[in-house]
């Protein structure tokens, strides 16, 4: 078993952390098959997490230790604002979503339930929790994104390859590396505090594998 909190949690949760890497939904994303109405279903779903998510980056900021881990996650958030807002505006113009669906739309179970595990991290204002959470939303996507079918990668729509690309490369390596670090340092030695961490980072991989699969619900 490994000795870090990150990859021993990640170890615990293997079957379901594979299946969401594996997902139907990544394997026709990278081969540039995925259907427009499925990746807009998608993006749409995912666009309703850029509120708890950049409140958790916000949280993180608060909940760090001292300034050095502060300016990390004030440069992520203004990545965030940037680079991948764009890639959704865009997308969903190209892919015809219409105003009320990028605001308002009916939300999925599965983005309910993520949604409530990201607000329940944020409202511990547990700096591990928060953590933990941003781990599994950012480092599993690493982990799809950097699948060995991904290095020549089939797809060539700008909606498909964005998404691959904003989830690797050097910077995004760095940035879920240093998440991980950063798991592995504050490690909870309470624990009930550490029971907790291991039972949010469990809940979020699971949100994980069921938002890939509710893409293809009508």
């Amino acid at each position: 078993m490994p000795t870090g909190l990150t990859e021993r949690l990640i170890a615990v949760n293997a079957a379901t952390w594979t299946a969401a890497v594996d997902s139907r939904f990544v394997d026709e994303l990278l081969a540039g098959t995925v259907a427009d109405e499925v990746l807009a279903r998608y993006l749409v779903q995912d666009y309703q997490f850029c509120d708890p998510f950049t409140a958790l980056l916000g949280q993180g900021c608060a909940s760090a230790p001292a300034l050095p881990e502060r300016l990390v996650f004030a440069r992520q958030l203004g990545m965030f604002a940037d680079d991948e807002n764009t890639y959704f505006v865009d997308s969903f113009n190209a892919l015809g979503v219409s105003p009320a669906d990028r605001a308002e739309p009916l939300r999925h179970p599965a983005t309910v339930a993520f949604d409530a595990v990201m607000r329940e991290a944020l409202a511990s204002r547990s700096y591990a929790r928060v953590l933990a959470v941003l781990v599994v939303a950012e480092r599993l996507y690493l982990d799809w994104a950097t699948r060995p079918d991904a290095d020549d990668l089939a797809a060539t729509r700008p909606e498909h390859v964005g998404w691959v690309d904003l989830h690797r490369g050097p910077a995004f390596t760095a940035w879920v590396a240093w998440l991980s670090e950063q798991l592995d340092t504050h490690a909870p030695a309470d624990p009930a505090e550490l029971a907790a961490v291991e039972d949010i980072f469990s809940r979020a991989v699971a949100c994980e594998r069921a938002f890939f699969a509710a893409a293809y619900d009508a």
